[in-house]
């Protein structure tokens, strides 16, 4: 739904430039959009305007290029007035698991003295239920003049659609995935849909804004339980001396079954946060899916468990730490299990020399950085110098590797690729 030659194209400003903002901007502008994006990063936003794109994402350059040349996307820190506004701000956890939405109030402080009365303001950050109710009641005592009543002059309509992609897949999710639209007053979610149609292809699912919260949140924590549900199979069953992943390949060809793979963790933004809004939403009634948490939570340190005692047998034990990103093949590192790994390895074992191997970044984080036991090392080069292989992230560059650089070197992998 491309707006013809006479048409005016719609404007939107899109607060927050991340791995789900920066690709919606994108889609949005290259499919009949008017769009500017603001982040407080300046030199992400340069990097922007000037055609790039500060994170790796498949396919998202050659669009991001596209539409900053053709004029219809540009990059600022300073919010300006549209008709159409996306938050698509991060959403972590306090201390205690309690859901931090200081981000939104920030954006919806921004916005406030911006608006003018019949703007749709969409947030699309994975949030807690209640939110969208949080950012609207922001604006308002921000800005009494305005109501939530439709029908007036100085209305400001509300809306909450989730993002729901996959990292690796976003520009191709973004235009397939169905859509939930949760309306918060008026007729906002028609007006969000009609926005969305620009470049969703899938199919729009209506509801209302507390709804549309917890169904995001619902599609993470389900995720999380049968993550856990291996992670637990692949702890009991080191104990049984079986493969895991012989295990659940045989058990997931009963056709009612569908075990995921077990791993060193969950991370990212969403399966490692998600859940832990409902349990702060709930806390008496998701018992289950606090312990799903916990024991995900708790995997990082069963594989430390397990190799340090080999680590400490060995004088100026050499490790390749083969990946540090969240999953594989991109750069993000939110939440990631195997930074947290290579982190606790430095920290108790202080001679070792840890190599750690993220094909996907040029620098490492700060935390690690710092450390004088850890280097950004080529993969084939650390695993020849290695005492000890550990296997954190099957990125492809990892699971090409030529198996016989692994000979007579103690492998962990938790990815279950070497077999």
């Amino acid at each position: 739904m491309t707006p013809t030659a006479t048409s005016q194209r719609p404007s939107v400003a899109v607060i927050g430039l991340g791995y789900i903002g920066l690709p919606t901007a994108a889609v949005l502008a290259s499919s009949g959009a008017e769009v500017v994006g603001v982040d407080i990063d300046a030199d992400a936003v340069a990097t922007i305007n000037a055609g790039q794109v500060p994170f790796v994402e498949p396919d998202m350059a050659t669009t991001v290029a596209g539409v900053v040349s053709q004029g219809y996307l540009r990059a600022t820190t300073e919010t300006p007035h549209a008709d159409n506004y996306i938050v698509a701000v991060p959403t972590p956890f306090k201390d205690g698991h309690e859901p931090d939405l200081s981000y939104i109030e920030t954006a919806g402080k921004q916005i406030a003295p911006l608006l003018e009365g019949n703007e749709l303001i969409i947030l699309e950050s994975t949030s807690p239920p209640g939110a969208t109710e949080f950012l609207a009641e922001t604006i308002i005592k921000e800005r009494p003049d305005l109501t939530l009543k439709p029908g007036s002059a100085q209305t400001v309509y509300f809306a909450h659609c989730p993002e729901r992609v996959l990292p690796g897949r976003i520009m191709i999710e973004l235009r397939t995935n169905d859509r939930i639209v949760g309306t918060l007053n008026g007729n906002a979610g028609e007006r969000a849909r009609d926005l969305y149609e620009l470049f969703c292809e899938g199919e729009f699912l209506m509801t209302d804004a507390r709804t549309a919260e917890m169904a995001k949140l619902t599609e993470n924590a389900y995720r999380d339980v049968n993550i856990a549900f291996a992670n637990e199979l692949s702890v009991i069953s080191d104990g049984l001396d079986i493969n895991v992943w012989e295990l659940i390949k045989l058990a997931n060809h009963h056709p009612r079954v569908n075990i995921l793979q077990p791993g060193p963790g969950v991370g990212g933004h969403c399966i490692a946060v998600d859940p832990w809004f409902i349990v702060s939403t709930a806390p008496e009634q998701s018992s289950l899916i606090r312990t799903a948490r916990e024991v995900n939570d708790s995997k990082p340190r069963y594989v430390l468990d397990k190799l340090l005692p080999q680590a400490r047998r060995i004088q100026d034990v050499q490790i390749a730490a083969l990946g540090l990103a969240f999953k594989p093949n991109i750069d993000d590192l939110r939440e990631s299990p195997a930074r947290q790994i290579v982190g606790k390895l430095a920290d108790e074992l202080p001679n070792a020399n840890i190599m750690a191997v993220e094909p996907n970044i040029d620098n490492l984080p700060s935390e690690l950085e710092e450390r004088d036991n850890v280097a950004l090392t080529e993969v084939n080069e650390a695993i020849r110098a290695a005492d000890i292989v550990l296997l954190l992230v099957d990125h492809n560059e990892f699971t090409r590797i030529d198996r016989t650089l692994l000979t007579q070197k103690i492998v962990h992998d938790t990815r279950g690729v070497w077999g």
